[in-house]
């Protein structure tokens, strides 16, 4: 019998898009820019990249978005962004926290008063802003426990992703669980939503050392007999070293291959206190990396004297960009994610020669893809590849007078001047705001859930300076 066909598998009607008239950032082999150029839909692929002119003859009954005088790239990737939590606490947790009070004193209680309802309404939240900022892809980091009902929020917003559920079996914390048990409800996830569709199921776990070896080996074993990812956290800062060391005697990604667990499988949320061995580990078992630079500024993580992703990259690494949290990282715009990744390679090694624009941009589309194991579906705007199309308004003082494309993308601009976004060949950005929502209920409806979270949840917003309600 055949695959049961549904909503997210079914054959898309054929219509035909066209966006003509820009300049086509293709990320193709080539890394060729189509100058006047255009890309043609069916259904959710892309059908044809070339020059406006032969595909509006080609395909005269298309619908056209008219992106004349716009730069057109592929959807960005990002590799590593919590839907929920944060969210709808966003820019609440404090700034001037010790170490692991950001989490433990807040995201965790946040998350341990979440409802399905607010994960819903959070990856909805999350997904919108990654939208129109010109992300077509996210990675959910692995803090979820309602992960239908997060998932059910992506597909509302129309993003494409990965999903899965909280894992960790520590002995006390929310949604805690033997190994075997957290064990199951990762297969349940990565069975229930499948792969290839809009939104996939991975293994998740929060990593850290908030797993038992048990848990560490069994989720490898599980996302390699399903033929999916698997993503944790591991060393943002250098508490993961010092514990894994007095644990194990190893430092964490040597104890994680003795346990099975690297390869190409395998997404490493942050890897920014590696020492040498680990990087070589790294390289030899390809295993990815997401990296979420404006996190550890943002958090003081040390990335600015430990970092060393740009070198991984240059090595031949998998590595994308990510976002983060809303607490930590804050703005989910991989653009200014690019930026920040290329100004630290280059600052580091005080070297103007190294890392460019063009290289994070990479990053930041192809690579990001290949590092997530999806480039052969997103990535670039190349036939026969999902129909994931951003269109960039060049008609903003940032944009003029134009200059080289690559360098104008990264250095001089950011995600406000997205203007249109086309996930799977659906429109979902037009004119900068999403047209899959009502933003003006989830704005209210987000700030009513906010209120009720952080009753629930005993926190409450610190306001550093005297806030005074005027009459």
């Amino acid at each position: 019998m055949g695959a049961e066909i549904t909503a997210e598998t079914a054959p898309a009607a054929r219509t035909t898009l066209l966006v003509s008239g820009g300049d086509v950032v293709t990320m193709n082999t080539a890394r060729e820019v189509l100058v006047g150029g255009a890309v043609a839909v069916a259904g959710d692929v892309i059908a044809a990249v070339g020059s406006s002119t032969e595909l509006a003859g080609r395909y005269p009954e298309a619908e056209v978005i008219d992106a004349t005088g716009c730069v057109v790239t592929p959807g960005m990737v990002n590799a590593h962004q919590h839907l929920t939590g944060d969210p709808l606490i966003r820019s609440c947790i404090p700034d001037l926290l010790p170490p692991g009070a950001s989490i433990f004193e807040w995201s965790v209680p946040a998350h341990g008063a979440h409802t399905g309802d607010d994960d819903e309404l959070s990856a909805v939240l999350s997904s919108v802003e990654n939208l129109t900022n010109g992300v077509t892809t996210v990675v959910e980091a692995g803090t979820v426990a309602n992960p239908h009902r997060a998932a059910a929020g992506m597909r509302r917003a129309g993003i494409r992703g990965t999903m899965g559920t909280w894992g960790w079996d520590i002995e006390e914390g929310p949604f805690t669980a033997p190994a075997t048990e957290v064990l199951e409800r990762q297969r349940e996830v990565v069975d229930a939503l499948g792969s290839g569709g809009l939104v996939e199921g991975w293994v998740t776990l929060v990593g850290h050392d908030l797993a038992s070896d048990e848990l560490l080996a069994g989720s490898a074993d599980l996302a390699r007999d399903r033929g999916t990812g698997l993503t944790m956290h591991m060393s943002p800062t250098s508490s993961d070293p010092e514990r894994y060391l007095a644990r194990t005697g190893r430092r964490p990604l040597a104890h994680l291959d003795a346990l099975g667990v690297l390869g190409p499988h395998l997404l490493v949320a942050h890897g920014v206190w590696l020492d040498d061995s680990e990087v070589e580990l790294v390289l030899a078992t390809s295993t990815a990396i997401a990296y979420c630079p404006w996190a550890y500024l943002r958090l003081g993580q040390g990335v600015a004297g430990q970092g060393r992703h740009a070198e991984i990259v240059e090595r031949g690494g998998r590595v994308a960009l990510g976002c983060d949290a809303s607490n930590a990282g804050d703005t989910s715009d991989i653009l200014r994610a690019a930026a920040l990744a290329a100004g630290l390679a280059r600052d580091t090694r005080v070297d103007p020669e190294r890392f460019g624009a063009h290289a994070a941009f990479e990053l930041a589309t192809i690579e990001g893809a290949a590092a997530i194991g999806m480039d052969d579906r997103i990535g670039s705007l190349e036939t026969g590849k999902q129909a994931d199309i951003v269109v960039h308004d060049t008609t903003s003082v940032a944009w003029n007078p134009r200059g080289e494309t690559v360098l104008q993308l990264v250095w001089g601009t950011d995600g406000r001047s997205v203007r249109d976004v086309v996930v799977a060949g659906r429109p979902v950005v037009r004119d900068g705001a999403c047209v899959t929502v009502d933003l003006a209920a989830l704005h209210a409806e987000a700030a009513e859930a906010q209120r009720s979270l952080l009753a629930r949840a005993g926190l409450e917003i610190p306001q550093r300076w005297p806030h005074i309600r005027c009459p």
